[in-house]
């Protein structure tokens, strides 16, 4: 299935949850913080037509609460607004 999201959004993979630290001590469930961080999976366009600066493949840091949560193939997808990146991280 492929999903092509319509303006200024982005539709995003978000990276799973850290097991343990690098010093291998596995987190509890309840300590684990909500990571908002994922890879691009599709861009929209900007309303003028212009292309979003982004590709699918970035990795990007995310804020905002308004998010449209989809499962594509078993796993959580989300709908961002472009304006809610904050970061792309290289």
């Amino acid at each position: 299935m492929k999903i092509i999201p319509l303006g200024e959004r982005v539709l995003i993979k978000q990276l799973k949850k850290e097991e343990k630290t690098k010093g291998g001590i596995y987190i509890p469930e309840s300590a684990k913080e909500e990571r908002k961080e994922g890879e691009v999976i599709a861009v929209g366009h900007f309303k003028d037509g212009k292309e979003l600066p982004l590709k699918p493949g970035d990795r990007v840091i995310y804020g905002g609460y308004s998010s449209e949560e989809i499962e594509i193939d078993d796993e959580k997808h989300l709908i961002i607004d472009y304006k809610d990146i904050l970061a792309k991280i290289e």
